[in-house]
This record gives C-alpha cells, structure tokens and sequence, in this order.
C-alpha cells in the first residue's frame, strides 16, 4: 500500500513496458520510499539528512534510475527522475531516436510492439520475441509471430538525405501506425 506521502510521480515507457514511479518523502520523519508499479523497491526510515539520492533499477534490462531531492528553500524540497545518468526527459528523447513504439489491439488484447533500432530487438507487451530478418529489394524485414498473427517491421530508406530509414510494423498484412512516445507513453 502507498504511503501518504507521496510527493512525485513519473511514466516511464522501456521497451519491455511502461513503469510508474512514485516517491513517497516524509519531511518531518526523514523517511524515503520508492515504488516502481505500486511495488516498494526501496524504504529508509529516520534519514536525517533531507536532500541526497536513491537509486535503485527498473525494467527487465535494469535500467539504472534515480530520484534526486533538493531543497529549494524552507522546507520545500524539488524531486527530479534521472534514467542511466540522464534527465527523465534526456532519456525519452534519446529513447525517442533509438526505439520505434506502435499500439495496436490484437484479438481484443490492447498491445504495445516495441522496436530497439540499435539492436533490432522486438518487444510485445513486455516480452521479447524471437524474430527473423531477411533483406528484401526495398530495404529490410524483420518477422515475428504474435499469437496466430504474422508481424512483420519494414524498413525503407525515406528517400530524403536527412529523413533516414523509416520503419512501419504490418499486423497481417495491414499497416498499424507509430505511437509518438511524448504524447503517449502507452
């Protein structure tokens, strides 16, 4: 159960999903609790020194995170999340350039298709899939199986000097459009 002191809270989209973290900080007890998915993955009672770190792993890959508290005056305080040494929005943007995110609902199953551009590593909803690739006249593909489904993430060259390679994921055949990771972390 989540204490009542909760004071900051933060999405967190990695390939295997999306994490919350909350952070529960006690300014008159010096306790810390941090809780990724509701779960408590870190409690210090009676800290006496108010401002510091915790640092702590989220994910399957464990990725390195830390709440940061400063104080800001008084006793007001200012909680920041970093993600492998990096602002919570350093690290999205960076994870905007290396991963392309699709939603789509699969046999009433709402699903979330995550590409690693880095490692062509595939995730559906948490789970890495085993995947094959294969060169084809116009770029590359790479096929995987969801359920009873064929899947397949195309990449084409965008035909501009600046535009790069461009990925589309086909669910049977038809085209399921990219989530933007900003404006939707699901």
């Amino acid at each position: 159960m989540l204490g009542g002191d909760v004071v900051a809270v933060w999405d967190v989209a990695l390939s295997d999903g999306v994490y919350r973290i909350q952070f529960s900080h006690g300014t008159t007890t010096g306790r810390r609790i941090v809780y990724v998915n509701g779960q408590e993955v870190i409690r210090r009672d009676r800290m006496f020194k108010l401002v510091g770190q915790e640092t702590f792993t989220v994910g399957g890959a464990n990725t390195r995170a830390s709440v940061l508290i400063e104080a800001v005056g008084g006793l007001a305080y200012e909680y920041s999340l970093q993600l492998e040494g990096r602002s919570l929005q350093r690290f999205t943007a960076d994870r905007d350039e290396t991963c392309r995110t699709w939603r789509v609902r699969v046999d009433g199953e709402d699903c979330r298709v995550v590409l690693e551009k880095d490692t062509m590593d595939v995730w559906c909803n948490g789970q890495k899939m085993d995947t094959t690739g294969e060169f084809v006249d116009d770029g590359t593909e790479t096929r995987f199986m969801f359920g009873e489904h064929e899947c397949c993430i195309k990449a084409t060259s965008s035909g501009k000097n600046k535009g790069g390679i461009v990925h589309h994921l086909l669910l049977d055949g038809i085209r399921v459009e990219q989530v933007e990771l900003f404006s939707n972390l699901q």
